[in-house]
């Protein structure tokens, strides 16, 4: 097709982007050389599409080659390309967030949880955090998956005085929390042993109508009946059966065609 089509670089990272979807790097790095032996010069898509591929054959010095050939070739590497890089070079995720701000890009909402997310799929959440304050800092906004995610690691991890403070921003950034975030929030406080306020919490849940789990509650319930808090556990109890009772009822109706 090549040779009866005259190919630009439009249609070279049409094709280009389509192997790289179909995880074919073979065939990526085929159009990608005949594109320069056709005298073309690569854009930041064509860029953003190699390195994303090479990034994920888990060939990462070729997608740092590529990158560097990138800034070479007087392509300026924007979000798009800082994105792909993320995708495997976690380790580097600090020094690559500087390098954004250094150039005078300020990372999108979906560029900063990019960063956040990778970094709170495995070990303490430290440098998730430093990406956040660093994005916090410069006006970044963050997301409310982002916000989620930072909570869940954090909570995991006991840091209990850094999930609130987080709960705060993302409250003050006119997110309003669910099911989901107040079951981290109660767990983050089960598991340093601030039972009267993940009680406060879980209350201020079931006030809204939301309806907790049962993993959640137990642990809750188990602990506040260990440290003998019986009377709290029980009135907590009764809340939470009202918010069922209610939460069944809507269930019902609304398959019963009824919304309210």
């Amino acid at each position: 097709m090549r040779g009866k089509i005259q190919f630009d670089s439009t249609t070279y990272n049409v094709v280009i982007g389509g192997w790289a979807k179909l995880g074919r790097m073979c065939e990526v790095e085929k159009n990608w050389k005949a594109m320069l032996v056709d005298g073309l010069e690569p854009d930041c898509v064509t860029f953003s599409l190699v390195i994303e591929s090479l990034g994920r054959a888990g060939r990462i010095d070729d997608a740092v080659e590529v990158f560097n050939m990138m800034e070479e070739k007087g392509c300026i590497p924007d979000t798009v390309v800082y994105n792909a890089m993320i995708f495997r070079r976690v380790a580097d995720a600090l020094e690559m967030f500087d390098e954004m701000l250094h150039r005078g890009i300020l990372p999108t909402i979906g560029t900063v949880t990019s960063f956040i997310e990778p970094l709170c799929s495995f070990g303490p959440p430290y440098a998730a955090m430093m990406i956040y304050k660093k994005a916090k800092k410069v006006g970044c906004g963050i997301s409310l998956k982002a916000y989620k995610l930072l909570l869940m690691r954090l909570s995991r991890f006991g840091k209990c005085g850094m999930v609130l403070q987080v709960w705060e921003d993302m409250q003050d950034s006119g997110y309003s929390s669910d099911m989901e975030i107040y079951e981290c929030i109660v767990n983050g406080l089960c598991n340093i042993g601030q039972l009267e306020n993940a009680v406060l919490v879980m209350q201020e849940a079931l006030d809204k109508g939301f309806c907790p789990s049962k993993v959640i509650y137990s642990k809750l319930n188990n602990k506040l009946l260990n440290a003998n808090k019986v009377e709290m556990a029980y009135k907590l109890l009764l809340k939470v059966k009202k918010v069922r009772r209610s939460e069944n009822a809507r269930r019902y109706w609304r398959a019963n065609g009824w919304h309210f």
